[in-house]
């Protein structure tokens, strides 16, 4: 399958993705206090093997080997989250200089190597003191979010113009706080939907508060978004498809365009949001850029009787699966892009996170290679570059990940990487797919300088 390079812009981002506790271990060094992950990891049966992020890839003392890393897959990009526990421990209240300072240090040395920064303020890492006073359902730790936001831009935004307020909401509501599965690991539909709105609404205050700090900033938020699909025509089906539309993405990017919370899902829910009068305005705060993480399509029956939003998924026969098990769809990246385009008036768009997991083979010679992952890779990136040349305006493309990493509740089976880590040892080895990766940078770095 061929990429259809010309399609995209000259200036495209080519960059690897990561976040703070996947990555930098170190979570008790100058300053970090625990964060809603550190818990949760560390709660028997909350995790595969019991992992925990404790060391995870060394990050926080390897930074220098990581960049050098992505100096040899020829990226211009990379996307990092800060740990808001390393920089502000109790939540609110002091912040701590050495754990700004780690990030500053970062932040200079992926400049100085020809590297942007693109830098995600809350990737799931709440500190526990908040979470002990409530955490996302109260509206206390909003605010909180936009105070600590500013105290990052304050400090970064002089060199940092590409910002990210969140990661994933959907995760840190219905799987955090509905599902379960991650931290915190609540079953309740309340908090879960009050957490909702109050991580949107945290999103809008960030927001302000960045501008405010760094005039040049570009702000935007990241959704992981699936394309939705009815196990059958019967109109049970379709209309649970229509509710896990309303879960999965329209809960997520209609408050954020000013459309407000979708009223079939509010039907669904049967929560009273905690509106106050001004919010949505906060909440549809003016977006630069929009993110989209793109994984896996889904395909559901009505299920009445099963948990919200009474969908239930079908498992397709004779479809390829990921090492997650995860179904792999290549055109769902593609009517995502388009949606956003189409239906959003998306006017910068960047795909954030996007990337498979495959069992790893050590050859005896040490390298890896991984050609079910380079596959996955090349046919989302030909999928994006066709919804480019629909007009989709992409701007950049981030792959999942750049190290194997802590992959939450999954631990440390399920390897995301364009670099093997040995966890034993911290040894970084690049994949055939990350390889295959920096071919691609260059040949389109290469078509870009010939068309210039």
């Amino acid at each position: 399958m061929t990429i259809d390079l010309a399609a995209l812009p000259h200036d495209f981002l080519w960059g690897t993705a990561t976040s703070a506790y996947q990555i930098e271990g170190a979570v008790a060094e100058d300053g970090r206090s625990p964060s809603i992950w550190d818990t949760f990891s560390h709660t028997p049966g909350r995790t595969d093997n019991g992992d925990h992020g404790d060391i995870a890839c060394d990050h926080y003392h390897r930074w220098r080997e990581d960049i050098d890393l992505m100096r040899r897959l020829g990226t211009n990009a990379y996307r990092l989250s800060v740990a808001w526990p390393r920089v502000r421990p109790g939540g609110d209240g002091p912040v701590n200089a050495k754990g700004l300072d780690f990030y500053d240090r970062l932040v200079d040395a992926l400049l100085a190597a020809g590297i942007t920064p693109s830098v995600t303020l809350y990737h799931w890492d709440l500190p526990q003191t908040l979470q002990d006073r409530g955490g996302w359902p109260e509206r206390a730790t909003a605010e909180h979010f936009a105070a600590y936001a500013a105290v990052v831009a304050e400090r970064l935004g002089d060199r940092v113009a590409h910002w990210t307020t969140l990661n994933e909401p959907l995760c840190s509501a219905w799987i955090g706080h509905l599902e379960g599965l991650m931290a915190p690991g609540l079953t309740d539909l309340t908090a879960a939907v009050r957490a909702s709105y109050h991580l949107l609404l945290g999103h809008g205050l960030a927001a302000a508060a960045i501008r405010a700090a760094s005039p040049r900033a570009r702000v935007g938020i990241v959704n992981n978004l699936s394309t939705v699909h009815p196990a059958t025509d019967r109109p049970e089906d379709v209309a649970a498809a229509r509710r896990m539309d309303g879960h999965t993405n329209r809960w997520w990017l209609d408050p954020v365009h000013g459309r407000g919370f979708p009223d079939d899902m509010r039907e669904v829910y049967g929560v009273e949001l905690p509106e106050r009068p001004g919010d949505p305005s906060v909440i549809a705060a003016p977006l630069d850029w929009l993110g989209l993480n793109y994984y896996f399509p889904a395909t559901v029956a009505d299920d009445p009787a099963g948990p919200v939003p009474h969908a239930r998924a079908v498992r397709r026969a004779g479809v390829p699966r990921t090492g997650m098990d995860w179904e792999v769809d290549a055109g769902g990246i593609e009517t995502l892009l388009l949606r956003l385009t189409q239906e959003y008036g998306a006017r910068r768009l960047y795909v954030t996170e996007n990337g498979s997991a495959y069992p790893d083979v050590v050859r005896p010679d040490g390298t890896i290679d991984d050609p079910a992952r380079q596959e996955y890779l090349v046919q989302h990136l030909a999928a994006c570059a066709r919804a480019a040349r629909r007009g989709a305006p992409l701007a950049g493309y981030f792959a999942w990940s750049l190290l194997d990493n802590f992959e939450w509740a999954y631990g440390y089976d399920k390897r995301f990487g364009l670099v093997h880590v040995d966890y034993a040892t911290q040894a970084r080895t690049i994949k055939g797919s990350g390889h295959r990766y920096a071919d691609i940078v260059r040949s389109h770095r290469e078509r870009a300088a010939e068309a210039a």
